[in-house]
């Protein structure tokens, strides 16, 4: 299971990461997440983590309103800050 973890591999790693997670979120365990953003702030790569307090796997389709506009906006101001030409 370790040669098909992303974990493994984070040492290569060099795309700045935005992490988007829920704390009720059973299919993707929370652990999981954190495991990984800490490896990559750990190499260098540029990392965001935003954890939803009460939320789980369907947040985009039906978490509480204003969980749902943080999300966007965490997103939108992601792509701004790495995608958007100077």
């Amino acid at each position: 299971m370790w040669a098909q973890s992303p974990l493994k591999y984070a040492d290569r790693a060099k795309t700045p990461t935005l992490f988007l997670h829920s704390d009720e979120d059973y299919r993707c365990p929370l652990s999981e997440g954190l495991q990984m953003f800490t490896a990559l702030k750990a190499h260098g790569v540029p990392a965001r983590l935003c954890i939803f307090k009460g939320e789980n796997h369907e947040l985009s389709r039906s978490g509480k309103p204003k969980h749902r506009v943080r999300r966007l906006k965490e997103i939108t101001d992601w792509f701004d800050k790495y995608l958007k030409a100077e």
